[in-house]
């Protein structure tokens, strides 16, 4: 045989073989990151969206409106300087304007891409931690399952329970890109890279790298300010843990990326990120997350003997002692949310669902070391497992058992009535005076604005807002005028009256519809109404459906 020949052979042969071992195989976290997302998916869209969730409904229709110069997006105020104006919201409403979909619908759409970002994020993060192929899976888990017996439902909290409701908010895109952010500062400060480097004279592809960062971080930054508070002490953690060299052009280039982030902050035109530090409108609210503390997050402390290891170990490679990126990264988020308690200002406690990121993960870390295990690590394990059972069953099994399949009877995400009804006959930009507790949250995400907005917000003075609630009172109160009343309307031109069953629709306003779900009244104020009772339109509306939903008194 010709050496020709063998040589063929050999080569068809070698090409055979690599063909079979560059067959693509899922990884553990591509199947089970891919079935959750999935699983999350079906249950957000099964849910009736609530809450914060008619805010950013609110901030679409606007957008969708007018794209550069939007209104307020819950009066018929200006927008100017409000900081839902995002890029993130920028986007969506550019979305709204391209497909004629409504904010309700973009806030239901952005759900399962904020949570691709997250679980891309989460996969990218993991690998700077550990190469061990099952961590992502056992983070992902942890981060889901960690918390409390008592339910944490806040922006920015990621449970199981929360994510419902929450996938479709700016904060789930700025969490997923502040993991992205960290696992691609841990490979730069690590010189491992992780941006794409252009070739260049005097290596100013790394120039151009750090620069790109600078970019990520002031992104977060603008699309949910609080959460880049804990990104940027992630990030500090990182370079403090495994910055390789201190000479001046490191530090330079460092600088280049904070100096960038500051300058994409700085340029955007529809607010001034910057002006919100003095802001302590929202601090009240936010004081019941200290409050309810231990409740919300004790399981997460899990994860607390893995943290305390990561930081005993000696230098061996894999180890950083003390230095360690996660133990540095709750050290300083602690201290941020102590000086939030301290301060008073409250609105630092929202940080908090990131503060337990390194629980979390440290746990999840540890527990993906290949067996045999020896008995310290199988007692963390049986604790972890018991934990995160006692998490499933007592807070976050019912968002993903449906109740029709729950023979237990686990608690459900909260099902808020939606007001489709009654936006059928408001056009957008015309204000109403509500007095329901879902109506004032929910009514702005389909197009009119409210006399008197439920959310502070920098576009709004606080105290216009407070004195606009005071107003909207005082047209409710039982013992106003019909004089009075029409002041006020005229004041903050009010065209329409939503309210609830039990309160008396005012003699010079006309009904025109009524919720079956609910009992809410919408009726019509100005020119033309008064031509009914309220009494005579509570009887018409009870005599169209039920007795106890519709009846007036």
């Amino acid at each position: 045989m010709s050496a020709d020949v063998v040589t063929r052979r050999e080569a068809v042969l070698g090409a055979t073989a690599l063909r079979k071992r560059g067959r693509p195989r899922p990884t553990p976290y591509q199947v089970w990151g891919g079935l959750f997302w999935l699983v999350m998916t079906l249950v957000y869209w099964r849910i009736p969206l609530c809450c914060d969730a008619g805010q950013h409904a609110a901030v679409v229709e606007r957008l969708r409106a007018d794209l550069l110069h939007p209104r307020h997006p819950m009066a018929d105020l200006p927008g100017a300087g409000s900081p839902y104006y995002s890029p993130y919201a920028v986007a969506e409403g550019a979305f709204a304007r391209l497909t004629g979909l409504g904010g309700w619908a973009v806030v239901r759409l952005a759900g399962p891409v904020n949570l691709l970002v997250l679980l891309t994020g989460i996969g990218r993060f993991t690998r700077v931690l550990t190469p061990r192929r099952a961590a992502p899976v056992l983070c992902l888990f942890a981060m889901v399952l960690l918390w409390g017996t008592e339910r944490a439902w806040w922006s920015g909290y990621l449970g199981l329970m929360s994510m419902t409701g929450n996938l479709g908010y700016p904060s789930t895109f700025a969490i997923g890109l502040a993991f992205w952010a960290w696992a691609l500062t841990a490979r730069r400060a690590a010189g491992t890279g992780g941006l794409v480097r252009f070739v260049g004279p005097g290596g100013l592809g790394s120039w151009w790298g750090y620069a790109g960062l600078g970019v990520l971080y002031g992104l977060i930054l603008l699309v949910h300010p609080i959460t880049s508070i804990a990104a940027v002490l992630g990030g500090v953690a990182f370079v403090a843990a495994r910055q390789r060299g201190r000479r001046p052009a490191v530090v330079c280039r460092w600088l280049l990326a904070g100096a960038v982030a500051l300058l994409v902050a700085y340029a955007w035109p529809y607010f001034d990120v910057f002006a919100l530090t003095g802001d302590r409108s929202v601090d009240a609210m936010h004081e019941q997350l200290y409050d309810r503390m231990p409740g919300h997050f004790w399981l997460a402390l899990t994860g607390l003997p893995a943290l305390w290891l990561r930081g005993l170990r000696a230098r061996r490679g894999e180890g950083h002692g003390w230095r360690d990126p996660l133990v540095l990264m709750f050290a300083l988020e602690c201290a941020v949310v102590a000086y939030g308690w301290v301060s008073g200002h409250y609105t630092y406690g929202r940080i908090l669902g990131l503060t337990l990121v390194p629980l979390q993960f440290a746990l999840g870390v540890e527990l993906a070391e290949p067996r045999p295990w020896g008995p310290w690590r199988r007692l963390l394990g049986g604790v972890a497992a018991a934990g995160a059972l006692t998490g499933f069953l007592t807070v976050q099994a019912g968002a993903v058992v449906p109740r029709s399949l729950d023979p237990v009877g686990f608690a459900q995400p909260p099902r808020w009535p939606t007001y489709d009804w009654a936006a059928r006959y408001i056009r957008p930009g015309e204000a109403v005076i509500a007095d329901g507790y879902y109506s004032v949250h929910l009514l702005a995400g389909y197009g009119p604005d409210l006399a008197a907005p439920a959310w502070p917000d920098p576009a709004l003075a606080e105290s216009e807002r407070l004195r606009r609630l005071t107003a909207v009172r005082a047209y409710l109160a039982p013992s106003s005028t019909r004089a009075e009343r029409v002041a006020i309307a005229s004041r903050y031109h009010a065209r329409w009256l939503l309210l609830t069953r039990w309160r008396p629709v005012p003699e010079e306003a006309t009904v025109v519809a009524w919720s079956r779900e609910t009992g809410e009244v919408l009726a019509r104020i100005g020119p033309g109404a008064g031509s009914r009772t309220g009494a005579a339109a509570g009887t018409d509306a009870g005599a169209k459906g039920d007795a106890g939903a519709g009846s007036r008194p």
